[in-house]
């Protein structure tokens, strides 16, 4: 995330050309970009997965669940 935000430009105008430019441009720009696309989707997929487990298993019901 660190190094795509050193070649990402914010501005309205040039947005998707600094993307175009981070794909093409950069060294293995494009497999960054991807490898934080998907790792962002794998990180919700996990969240999601452990949310079903815990209400599957009714692990909300036990009083040790909600002690932080």
């Amino acid at each position: 995330g660190l190094f795509l935000a050193m070649h990402y430009t914010a501005d309205i105008s040039s947005a998707f050309s600094s993307i175009a430019h981070i794909s093409r441009d950069v060294q293995h720009g494009w497999l960054l970009r991807n490898l934080h696309a998907n790792g962002a989707s794998m990180f919700f997929i996990c969240i999601y997965l452990h949310i079903g487990r815990g209400l599957y298993y009714g692990s909300y019901a036990f009083k040790e669940t909600w002690n932080v």
